[in-house]
Parts: C-alpha cells; structure tokens; sequence
C-alpha cells in the first residue's frame, strides 16, 4: 500500500537513536499538575467535516503479488529470466549454480531439464549471480553466465556457453571464459550482467567487501571493482573494448589483469563509484541504465548511470557525505548524484528493479520499481515536477527480495530467497489509472480549517497540547484532534489511546511567525492511517499539498517536507502510528482558548465524552516536560528521550534499544554499552558513558546531521537545548544503577 506524507514525521528512525541513550535509575514519574477547573471546555464540539475519508490513494488498489510454479520449490533463487523471442520457458537461477527451467504455462508442477549446473563458491554472498543469452539467441548460441568459484582469492567469473541438444541444455564443456576479477572478500560482489541496447554485456561489481570502509577500491580505476564494466563480446576474443566517439572512458589503456595489478585505469570500466551495485536493467523503451547500490550504514540508492560516471562511493553515501571517507575523496569533485536514497529505517539492502513497461497496470507506466531485501518493501519512483523522483511504497511483504525480473511483454516478476517466484499483478481488480475522490489539494477544503480563513481550525476540531514535545528545528506547533460524530477514543492498559476510523490529527507549523506547514493525519480504515502535508502558498492564504518530500529555503534557513516514505518509517503499529498523542502525554494542563480555562486534559477529554470510558488522570501515565524545573535532570532528560528517539527505539528496540520513558537505565540497552554501529571517532565511547558525555555517542550523533546524525530524517538543525539537556544528564550519572 502507498503511504503518503504522514503528520509528525520529523522523528528519529534507525541506528543508534537519538545517538542511542539511556537513563539511571529512573525514579517516579511527575505527578499531573494541579488544575484550576474539573473540564477546560463545557461539550464535545460538533464535527461534520474533519473526517477521514476512506482510502482513496490510487496505488492502494495497484499492485498485488501473485505466486507462480507455487507447486515448485527453488533454493534460494537469485534470478530468473527468459530466451529472446521465447516465452514458452523460465529459466531460475540458484544461488547453489543451478539454472532450473520451467514451462510457462499456468499449473507446471515439474522442472525440465537443468539447463546448467556449475560448481561455484557460494559462500557468503558469492554463488550464481546472472546469466544472458546473447541478443541474438539462437542464432548466436552463446549463453552467458556470472558466478564465483575459488578461494584465496574467490573469483568473479563470466564465461559463455553453448547448447548441444538444440537449446535444452547448456554443455558444461563448451566453457569459455570471457573475464575474471578476484574478489578481496566473500561480500560486495555484485554479479549481475546483461546485455545494452548497443549489444555490449554490461558487468557490474561490488567494491570487494571485506568489512569496514573499503581500500578506496570504487574510486581507484586502476581495479576492477566497485565498477559497472562494458564488454564488447563479438568484436574479439575473449572481449574487445567499446572505443569511439561513445566508448569506455579509458578505452586507450592496456586490458586489466584479474589480480588488480595494472598499472593505468581499466579500459574495461564504463563506471565506477559503487558500493554493491546488486540488479539493474535497461529501460527497453529510452535504454537508461537503472542502478540499484546498496549502502553502508546509512542510505541506499538509485542511479542512472551513464559512461564516465562516477557515483561518489566511498566518498558519498547517497546524497550526503559519507562519514568515513577515504584519502582518495579529496580529489573527487565530480561525484554524480543517486536519482533517489532512502534511509536505512525503511530497508538495508536495495534491490533493482525495472521500468514498467507492461499493460495490466496503467498507473505503473514508465515508474521504475524496485524492492528492499531486508525489510521486503516494493517501492516505485514518481517524479517529483522539479526533475528529481520521491518514492512511493506500493506492497510492504514478507520476502527477501532477491531479484526482479521482466517478461517479454514488459509485466514484472519478484524473486524471493526464500524460495518463491510471484507475478505482480493489479490489486482487487484495480490498475485501471483512474483515481477515485482523493483529499483535497488545498487546505481550505478539507474539512478541517475554517474555507474562509485556513489559519483558523474547524470548529469541530479540539486542541491539544504534549507534556515533551518533538524537536521539529525551532517550529511553533498547534495540535488539534477531531473524532467522527458518535465515536470515542478507547484507552488500552498501557495508556495508550486507541483512535476510531475517521480520526483525524491536525499539526500546524510557524517559523519565525509565519505559516509553513500543516499536517494531517488519518485514519482511513482500521489500521490505515495515511498522511498529508499542506505547504502554505507565497500569499500565506492556503496550504497546498505536498506530493512527496522537498527541501525549501525560508531565507537563509531550510525546512524539509518529508517524503511519503520517511513518514512510513515512523508511523508504524509498534509506534503507536498516532506519535506524541498518548495518555502519558496529555496528562497535563492545558489552556483552552475557547474557555480561557486550564484544566488537565485527561479530565476534559472524559468529561465531554471524547473516551470510551471512565479516563482517571490519576491512574494513567504521566510525562514531565523537558522544561519543567521541578523535573529532576533524569525525569527531563528521560522525557526528551522518549519524544524524540522511542518511536523507534521503544517496543520495536531498533538497534536493540528501548528508550520509553518506563524502560529503566538497565533495560535501555544504552548505560555503559559500547556502540555496535561505529565510535564516531570517540576514545572508549559508550552509547551513554557515566558521568562522562563527551564519550557518549549519544550526544555526538544529536551534535551531527550528517549520515551519523540523530535523528536521521526531517530535522536539519541541531537541537543545542535538548543537547545541552541530555549531557548534564549524562554528566551526573554515577553508574547505570
């Protein structure tokens, strides 16, 4: 399902959160402030039009994924493609070295023949990687293959094959190796190959892995790695180089030995710059070059790669500098952008995909499509009217995607290491490209503000207010909250509130005390929320909506609106999806403007028959405020620790931190703890260091908005009061008690 722009979603996401952080033997929550009224407001307002409408997002109802051979079992399938001209078979490559075929046809419960079996090291991420018939199969009865075999040193091979027996199978004789690159390691092998529309076999390779920062292997030409290469397999034997006015950009230069030996850049690299280029294919309808490079720590990426390219690994990490560059970046000043990168909250290993082509599903038409291995999400890239792409989730499945593959009428296939091969096909009947009534593109018509004056909330809506508010880089917020008529909020043991379909947040944003923005979230069904994001317009009348993220410059300071992506990373159910509006939260006081009264907004909720049932303030969870003074250091810090960082780092326990304000310091996973995802160049650093926060990556993540800042998305200012907060926290703790 596609998951718009969501409201709050300025929020720490993965890794070491926050900088990772702990607390000390908590002690007592805060009691809830003494009010001066029972109720802030005299009855539940009336709200005919702030309603969450039910899911009208066209790509809801777009892709779904249908199991083919499902009567079959694969060993971790890595590929699976089909014969030029030829859609009578499949051909499945395993990781093990076997090339499985299949008949097409709907119901096939056997293999043919094995079509290859080789003896490949497949260790670690080595095994059977690619395979293609020459453009001019049969005529041309060469098959090529990509595989590692070996060791000390493994060893990347492409070699060609021929069939004997009129294209069943491929003779294991008939090998004849075409080119070999030793590999430094069993990972970042990359492997994949294909054939361009200029008839050369591409060939792309990872970096060498090896754990830790690689030995500026990407960005030195001289090897043959971290490199997409361009073989001409017809002008010679075993390859010649693509020369000319369109070739190789060191196309002059002696053939490079597998040993990394050379003495000269390697006329055989048509690119260079990546980390582990693991899939890409060729637009069959502008023959663009689609990339996806999987990252170190931090981003993952989508490029176009074109000749002479070069894609700024080590030296950058998606859009941004990476942490730990090498000498070698000093003189790279030409490095070319990814088209996209997202973070690693939303996966940790892209996937490539292809360009839709087909027919069944209208709306895919010309969007590229890829996958994450890890978090098993199907993306697709939408441009974004500025010539740049946002992404926009279609499907969040359970499977390792290992490799898309394209049918000869262009419809898209997924492969799952786990053993499976699906179709993607239109979800519900739908793919039609027609979208259905969608929420409004302009503020005033939502339902939620008031259409002649959009700075004013609907009538129907009612404020609220949170004990520790997020860090949103200085903004001034209002929150309001609107319920169908005839619903109620329920409260579950834990305190945390339970919102009925229709619901709807409202956030708005003031910088230097003018609108910016204003968020809507909503709950279109049971457990589907989606997000909006309106952008007010130069004449600070209306909110427009914001397809997908951008950065804007307010005069010499920058805000960000979160993409449709960044907003899923956060508002999950392990979070809570409706971030901030908890029980602990409003256990506060709050002023109403309507009344002029303050009361706590438990009560009040309770008394105008917001709630299911009886809401006691005094039996539920409070929260104290950051800037409270009768908060003890640990009470203010542990406070901001959870409005910032536990949306991730609470009941998920990403990177095996618990950071809610009701973990105790023993439990956080942070006191003491070594940080498992880099020192950031700290002596004897610990997530939180007792009494010591100079050595605390906690407060060194918070102090950076580089890729090993916190939070890692929609901030892009530090919080230098919520920092200072945290270290003299940190500086008082005597133990991890």
């Amino acid at each position: 399902m596609r998951r718009p722009f969501c409201a709050a979603a300025f929020l720490v996401l993965l890794t070491a959160g926050c900088g990772g952080g702990s607390s000390s033997g908590r002690g007592p929550a805060a009691p809830p402030p003494d009010d001066s009224a029972p109720s802030g407001l005299d009855s539940r307002p009336v709200n005919l039009t702030c309603v969450a409408p039910p899911r009208a997002d066209p790509a809801a109802s777009e892709i779904a994924l249908e199991p083919v051979f499902a009567a079959l079992s694969f060993a971790q399938p890595l590929g699976m493609l089909q014969m030029p001209g030829d859609d009578s078979r499949w051909f499945v490559l395993e990781k093990g070295g076997t090339v499985r075929v299949v008949a097409s046809e709907p119901g096939t419960a056997a293999f043919d023949a094995d079509f290859l079996r080789l003896n490949v090291n497949a260790s670690g991420e080595g095994g059977l990687f690619g395979m293609a018939f020459h453009p001019d199969y049969p005529a041309d009865p060469r098959v090529f293959v990509s595989w590692t075999e070996g060791s000390a040193p493994m060893t990347s091979v492409v070699a060609h094959f021929v069939s004997l027996d009129g294209g069943a199978t491929l003779d294991p004789g008939s090998r004849s190796d075409v080119i070999r690159v030793n590999q430094d390691a069993s990972n970042h092998n990359g492997g994949h190959i294909a054939f361009g529309p200029d008839r050369h076999l591409y060939f792309a390779l990872g970096d060498g892995g090896g754990g830790g920062d690689p030995l500026d292997r990407a960005q030195d030409t001289t090897n043959m790695l971290g490199a997409m290469l361009r073989l001409d397999v017809d002008g010679a034997a075993p390859y010649a180089i693509p020369s000319g006015a369109n070739g190789n950009p060191f196309a002059d230069q002696p053939p490079c030995p597998p040993d990394h030996s050379a003495g000269s850049s390697c006329p055989e690299i048509f690119a260079w710059g990546l980390r582990n280029p693991w899939r890409f294919s060729f637009d069959r309808e502008t023959g663009k070059l689609w990339v996806g490079d999987v990252g170190q720590g931090a981003r993952e990426e989508i490029d176009i790669v074109e000749r002479g390219g070069n894609y700024g690994w080590d030296c950058r990490e998606g859009f941004v500098a990476h942490g730990s560059p090498s000498p070698a970046c000093a003189n790279v000043t030409n490095a070319v952008d990814p088209v996209h990168d997202y973070p690693r909250a939303l996966g940790q290993s892209v996937t490539g995909g292809y360009v839709y082509r087909g027919t069944a599903i209208p709306a895919l038409a010309g969007q590229y499509v890829f996958g994450d291995f890890v978090s098993g999400r199907i993306f697709r890239l939408i441009g974004d009217g500025q010539g740049g792409y946002v992404a926009d989730e279609l499907l969040d499945t359970e499977l390792q995607i290992a490799s898309f593959a394209e049918g000869p009428s262009g419809e898209l296939y997924v492969v799952d290491l786990g053993g499976t091969l699906h179709r993607i096909v239109p979800a519900d009947g739908g793919g039609s490209g027609e979208e259905g009534p969608n929420v409004a593109e302009r503020l005033s018509a939502t339902g939620c503000v008031d259409p002649s004056d959009a700075t004013v909330a609907a009538a129907g809506t009612v404020p609220y207010g949170v004990a520790a508010p997020a860090w949103f880089d200085g903004a001034v917020r209002e929150r309001f909250l609107a319920l169908p008529e005839g619903t109620a909020i329920a409260i579950d043991g834990g305190g945390k509130l339970v919102f009925p379909v229709g619901t709807v947040l409202m956030e708005r944003f003031r910088v230097d005390g003018a609108p910016i923005e204003t968020r809507l979230l909503m709950q279109h069904a049971e457990g589907d929320w989606g997000g909006y994001s309106y952008a007010w317009d130069a004449s600070l009348q209306d909110g427009v909506l914001v397809d997908g993220g951008r950065t804007v410059d307010l005069g010499g300071r920058q805000w960000q609106f979160p993409s449709s992506a960044d907003c899923a990373a956060c508002h999950r159910s392990s979070a809570g999806v409706a971030l901030g509006l908890e029980a602990a939260q409003l256990n506060r006081s709050f002023t109403y403007p309507l009344t002029g009264r303050t009361a706590n907004q438990l009560a009040t909720f309770d008394s105008i028959g917001l709630f299911a049932s009886r809401a006691v303030p005094e039996t539920l969870p409070a929260l104290p405020s950051p800037d409270d003074p009768a908060a003890t250091p640990e009470q203010r810090a542990r406070a901001y620790l959870h409005a910032n960082c536990a949306h991730c780092h609470g009941a998920a326990q990403l990177a095996g931190l618990d950071l809610r304000y009701s973990t105790s310091l023993a439990l956080t996973g942070t006191c003491d703890v070594p940080p498992a995802r880099g020192d950031l160049g700290l002596e004897n650093a610990r997530i939180v260091a007792p009494g010591d926060s100079d050595r605390s990556v906690l407060v060194a993540r918070m102090s950076r908005r580089d890729v090993h800042g916190m939070p890692p998305l929609g901030s892009l200012a530090t919080d230098d009061v919520g920092i200072a907060l945290i270290r003299a926290w940190i500086d008082t703790l005597a133990g991890c008690g």
